[in-house]
Parts: structure tokens; C-alpha cells; sequence
């Protein structure tokens, strides 16, 4: 189980638990690299949960666009 670096609930990701299952987020649309925010992003080798990954990256997507 892993832990969200945003909502800090814990879930699944398939990665981190070193499954031999693909995890949930293989599967979300890759995102532009010149979106991600130009600061370090806290972080380990656990991800956001599903809820919050498409949040933030809706939030990003929005940032760069008032820019």
C-alpha cells in the first residue's frame, strides 16, 4: 500500500508494491514535461492516488494556461 503525497490516504499502487500487475496510472494519458512545475515535487517512489493524480494534473494544465 502506498500513501498520497497530496490527500494522504493510503491505496494501491502496483509499482511501488513491486506487483507483477500493471498499475492504475499506466493507463492515464502521458502528460507535456513542460507543464510539471518548475519546483521540486516532494515525493518517493509512491505517486498520487487516482482521485488526486487527475486533479493535479488538471490543476497544472490550467496554471500553464493563464501564463
Amino acid at each position: 500500500m502506498s500513501i498520497c503525497q497530496r490527500c494522504q490516504q493510503e491505496f494501491t499502487c502496483a509499482v511501488a508494491d513491486k506487483s507483477e500487475q500493471p498499475c492504475w496510472c499506466m493507463v492515464v494519458p502521458a502528460m507535456d514535461l513542460s507543464l510539471w512545475p518548475d519546483t521540486k515535487i516532494k515525493a518517493d517512489a509512491t505517486c498520487l492516488c487516482p482521485r488526486c493524480l487527475p486533479v493535479w494534473k488538471s490543476e497544472l494544465i490550467n496554471a500553464k494556461s493563464k501564463v
